[in-house]
């Protein structure tokens, strides 16, 4: 492994060990025979030495870690048999996932069950309701030096009817000992038997009699586990410090991954309160939810933190850490103490001062528009380098990965800074929407997760009012982004059944989050933002410490509008956009002979239509939908106020003032509404004509919303492929950021679709003439932005970066020039005085047109700099190359936890699958390694499908269609979903290029000789 790795690092192919032997001068047989009985001896003597080595360090484990033994003996519970011996910490078996004992379930409860002519209760999908958690009250000693750590929890349980099952969630921990007892001090209940079932990674205990309803019980497990080296559960992650390596322990119990870290109840409504104790070494320090109440230090260099108990909240909220950070603190004006832990090096940089400030501002925010206060004494945040999300809102202990969080002012750019601010915002929304109100069941997820991300952009507004976040960005960061996805007969409701674990981790994607945001935000327009926010005080007064579900929130909002004379039923509009998939593609039609009669339809906007016969059931969804379209006339100089129309069937007609001959319509005004709208070629043509005239008669956001529906509009064939690249020609005029932005994303997937066809230079010219002109007028940074000045540069150096990308990225002379030389300039002086907005840019496009010197040079600053947010891009323009060895190379370099951090590998993999002289590389790498992917990524919410879109988005050749096709056949398990999303893209990416792109290029080749 060594010496792969070092080939690899080298930049050579590398042999293994295997073809180094067969290539090499092989010796004569008897030196060879000689050679092995030295070896032989050799390695038996090691592994007497190895044996002798690991017997010294478990007595002294067992000297040390005997607590938990200790424990186990003294109360003699029901005890697993065979291994009284082992000591603490060393009470694992090879797998540390099953206890000892028996494993499956008493073939006696299994007849039992049969005779009933049941199922038995663990083998449901779901706990059954027998029981309810109270309180836990959980104690914790992590052994950091060998990464294993023992508990002992204690659990109050109220019996709702009598059973003598106790069934709960555990899963790769290693029980030691079971006891009941009742509440009251009357004594035990004798355990029968106990078993791990692992389909559906629950533990039952059996028990001699029935528990009595109305009664309360505790039950104890004393049990031992690994701290993983992995992204979920309690898992272990590391840094360098002074040349030396640390390490520190962290959990990710979201969505079902608490009962990895000790037995539980793990389904949120199944809320309860919490104690947590946590016995580690005196060098480290331990966080948890709450505040530490006291803590005891003892005299061999162990201390245990006892924290305060929590509010009722779900197991998946639960947090620990056991680190040696250092931290800074502030507090908000209501008191509540505000601290960030990081790396001692980051700390002592300021690298958290940023995200530190932002937070007592954004709590105090919040506690005004909730007009709830925030629920608990103290808030922590913990930046950790390894973490399978850009963050998690774990009450009182908010988990956020390194790059979402550190921020070093002088090496930072806007967008960055933004990165960071929305990622906060998002996570301190939950501590209202999440935490202390709980969705009841995961088909509702969005109801907490659709709440952050829209208040990621209110957020945002509040703490940078000139950004107009709401308004604005919110169109291309997420309406936009969202409509791609649902737009696919492969897409779901944004609320769905959800019955196994699996289905757990499909319903958290950009449906929930990105759909969800959208809909709230529509939800919010149409009924005022005042009476909006009112509903939500109500909501969360009512079901705080609680759970609620749709409808609790419908209702809530319903009686809003009640309270101000308005009689709406928010349910029925509502479950027509949560319970079907997809979304509407509103048609306005003006009549030719009744000027200002329009007819107005809907229907399923899908991108394929083909692929509308691959719905199970189609009879199931009316796609008919309750759409508050919003419209309004206009003509070279004006535009009237808005009007509103709600369409609820298939084809209405409807009457428009104002409306004659010279004047065009727009609908959707500002894009608040979760729709597309199309229109005849005439109004398409007065539209265009206005654009071109005096383009600011239209709002910002709806030059940007009539871009991005043209160009999707076309891809789906509703339009003419010119209309779209007709549109964009006013953008030379263009001086708001969102219109440029919008552009650039609807013309990136068009980019990579016709990236590998021969006539590209058509296309590639095409964008380059209408990008010139504000190319020019826009220049390049002159220096490093004054952070002070970031709130008032915000839209013009966004826009100015967002035209520099399209200038290099198409190949424009000069931006191509201007890069190099700013590349040439860093090598030469070891100065980088690249401006902080481009530097992502300048470095891609170095790499990319430069030789391998400048790929060394990158990947040589890639590993020294310390700043997060310097380093990822840095690792991105990597990526870059033109040079097929080198992306190879840094292909395999990706899975090296060592080179590139667990959750950056996938992006590395993406990177290299976006660029067209990589993508049948990272086509390759991922079937190749899929087995190792997978087993990294495939628990992880998120991960596994934003790897398998990633890399399959651009493929659309009917050879990559099949590779697709057979790869899914040979490897059936898992993420399901994903593939199926992949399949519908491929195959509409294959569509689009033999119906549409010849009629595209033939207008590209016209436009150009005109």
């Amino acid at each position: 492994m060594i010496e792969e790795d070092a080939a690899l690092r080298n930049g050579s192919r590398g042999l293994s060990g295997q073809w180094a032997d067969a290539v090499g001068v092989r010796p004569r047989t008897t030196e060879r025979h000689i050679t092995v009985h030295k070896r032989l001896v050799l390695g038996f003597a090691i592994s007497i030495l190895a044996l002798l080595v690991v017997t010294m360090i478990a007595v002294l484990l067992s000297v040390r870690f005997e607590e938990c033994s200790t424990a186990a003996a003294a109360d003699s519970p029901a005890r697993a048999s065979g291994n009284g011996s082992l000591p603490g910490a060393a009470r694992l078996n090879h797998d540390a996932g099953e206890p000892p004992g028996r494993q499956e379930e008493a073939p006696g409860e299994e007849e039992e069950w049969q005779r009933r002519r049941q199922p038995p209760p663990w083998t449901q999908l779901r706990l059954p309701r027998h029981l309810r958690p109270l309180h836990y009250n959980l104690m914790l000693s992590a052994f950091m030096e060998n990464f294993t750590f023992c508990g002992e929890v204690n659990v109050q349980i109220e019996c709702l009817n009598a059973s003598r099952y106790i069934v709960l969630h555990a899963h790769r921990v290693h029980i030691e000992a079971v006891q009941v007892a009742e509440d009251k001090l009357s004594g035990a209940v004798r355990v029968s038997s106990f078993f791990l079932y692992p389909p559906n990674q629950v533990f039952v205990v059996v028990l001699n009699r029935s528990l009595e309803a109305q009664r309360s019980y505790n039950l104890k497990i004393i049990y031992s586990a690994l701290i993983e080296n992995e992204l979920l559960g309690f898992f272990r992650s590391s840094y360098v410090l002074h040349g030396e390596r640390r390490f520190l322990g962290v959990t990710q119990f979201s969505p079902t991954h608490a009962r990895k870290a000790f037995p539980c109840f793990d389904e949120p409504i199944y809320k309860a309160t919490f104690k947590i104790s946590i016995k580690h070494q005196a060098t480290y320090l331990s966080l948890s939810n709450m505040p530490v109440e006291t803590s005891v230090f003892e005299e061999d260099g162990w201390v245990t933190d006892h924290f305060s108990q929590t509010p009722l909240m779900s197991t998946y909220y639960l947090a620990w850490a056991v680190c040696n950070f250092t931290y800074r603190e502030t507090t908000t004006k209501n008191g509540v103490v505000v601290r960030l832990y990081a790396r001692p090096d980051a700390i002592r940089r300021g690298s958290g001062d940023y995200a530190l400030n932002i937070t007592r501002r954004l709590i105090e925010f919040y506690e005004d528009y909730f007009k709830v206060p925030y629920s608990l004494p103290k808030l922590d945040l913990l930046a950790v380098p390894k973490h399978p999300y850009a963050a998690m809102e774990n009450w009182g202990l908010s988990v956020f990965v390194e790059q979402r969080i550190l921020l070093d002012p002088s090496i930072s750019s806007i967008s960055y800074l933004l990165d960071v601010t929305m990622v906060i915002v998002h996570e301190l929304c939950h501590q209202w929407f999440g935490d202390l109100v709980t969705p009841v069941w995961w088909e509702d997820v969005w109801l907490k997760e659709g709440f952050a991300h829209y208040f990621e952009f209110v957020g945002t507004d509040y703490l940078y009012p000139g950004w107009n976040m709401e308004k604005q960005r919110f169109l291309t960061d997420v309406l936009h982004e969202v409509m791609l996805l649902d737009g696919l007969a492969s897409s779901h409701p944004v609320s769905q059944e959800v019955q196994r674990a699996t289905d757990i981790d499909r319903v958290f994607d950009w449906i929930a989050y990105k759909k969800g945001a959208a809909l709230i935000r529509m939800l919010a327009n149409f009924m005022g933002h005042s009476v909006f926010q009112m509903g939500l005080q109500d909501y969360l007064t009512i079901h705080k410490y609680g759970n609620a579900a749709r409808n609790d929130l419908w209702n809530t909002l319903s009686e809003a509008l009640k309270k101000v004379g308005k009689f709406v039923n928010i349910q029925e509009v509502m479950d027509q956009w949560t319970l079907q998939m997809g979304y509407p593609v509103i048609t306005i039609m003006r009549n030719e002979t009744a000027g200002n009669i329009v007819g107005i339809s809907q229907e399923h906007f899908i991108y394929d239509i083909d692929a509308k016969t691959t719905d199970p059931d189609p009879g199931s969804n009316s796609y008919l939908w309750q759409i508050p379209l919003t419209i309004a006339v206009g003509n070279t100089s004006h535009i009237s106020s808005e009007a509103i129309i709600w369409v609820s069937n298939k084809s209405e007609h409807h009457r428009i003032a104002a409306l004659d001959e010279t004047s065009w319509l727009l609908g959707n005004i500002n894009q608040t509404g979760y729709f597309r709208v199309n229109y005849d070629i005439r109004n398409w043509r007065l539209l265009i004509d206005q654009l071109m005239r005096n383009h600011e008669v239209i709002s910002v956001s709806n030059r940007a919303g009539l871009i991005d529906d043209a160009f999707n509009l076309a891809r789906a064939g509703y339009l003419p492929q010119n209309i779209p690249l007709e549109i964009i020609r006013y953008l030379s005029e263009e001086k708001d950021f969102l219109p440029w932005h919008a552009a650039s994303r609807a013309l990136y997937p068009l980019d990579k679709l016709l990236d590998r066809t021969e006539n590209y230079n058509i296309f590639n010219e095409y964008i380059l003439k209408q990008v010139a002109t504000m190319y020019l007028k826009l220049g390049w940074p002159t220096n490093n932005l004054n952070r002070s000045l970031v709130q008032a540069a915000y839209q013009h150096e966004e826009l100015r970066r967002e035209v520099i990308m399209l200038a290099c990225s198409f190949g424009n002379k000069h931006c191509h020039q201007q890069a190099a030389t700013l590349i040439s300039d860093w090598i030469s002086s070891n100065r980088n005085r690249i401006p902080l907005n481009v530097r992502d840019v300048v470095y891609c496009t170095g790499v990319s047109l430069m030789d391998e010197d400048v790929w060394e040079f990158i990947w040589m600053k890639f590993h020294s700099t310390t700043a997060v947010s310097e380093k990822k891009i840095l690792l991105e323009a990597l990526t870059c190359s033109d040079d097929r060895n080198l992306l190879n190379r840094l292909l395999n370099l990706s899975l090296n936890s060592e080179v590139v951090l667990d959750q950056d590998a996938i992006d590395v993999i993406i990177h290299v699958a976006r660029n067209p002289h990589g993508r049948d590389l990272a086509w390759k790498f991922f079937r190749e390694k899929w087995k190792i992917l997978n087993a990294r990524y495939g628990e992880a919410l998120f991960m596994n499908s934003k790897l398998i879109s990633g890399v399959t988005e651009f493929l659309n050749t009917e050879e990559e269609l099949n590779e697709l096709k057979n790869f899914i056949k040979s490897y059936k398990e898992g993420a399901a979903s994903s593939f199926s999303r992949a399949v519908e893209t491929v195959e509409a990416n294959v569509r689009w290029q033999m119906l549409y792109k010849e009629e595209l290029f033939q207008w590209l080749r016209k436009s150009l000789t005109h």
